[in-house]
């Protein structure tokens, strides 16, 4: 089994739209209606979906944080900075996580690319 993957909407499109022809399973928060949901509500709908949840805003990072500190279970985070990681980079290594990964690897879990 793959890793669906849920994208934010501080996802750029061309991040969604390489997955895709990658064939990674994506669905953006746009296109499930979650655009105006509120951070723990967007973490709260990809875990339902059991949906890793991408992001290049900070405090969702927070928000898996404080999950982990409180010990209340996640699909997991995936958080890669703006400025430092490009639309290639985060297409390449949420591949990887997509095809290679299992959900269970993630759940709980806040990661950071680039991957090492």
């Amino acid at each position: 089994m793959s890793v669906a993957l849920y994208m934010d909407v501080h996802v750029p499109s061309a991040i969604t739209n390489g997955l895709r022809l990658r064939g990674v399973d994506v669905l953006t928060s746009q296109e499930d209606g979650t655009r105006e949901r509120s951070d723990p509500k967007l973490l709260d709908r990809a875990t339902e979906l059991n949906r890793l949840l991408f992001t290049r805003d900070e405090d969702l990072l927070r928000e898996g944080a404080e999950r982990q500190a409180h010990g209340e279970a996640f699909a997991g985070v995936v958080y890669a900075n703006q400025l430092r990681v490009s639309i290639g980079q985060c297409v390449q290594d949420l591949e990887v996580i997509a095809l290679a990964g299992e959900p269970e690897d993630f759940a709980n879990r806040v990661e950071y690319l680039p991957l090492r």
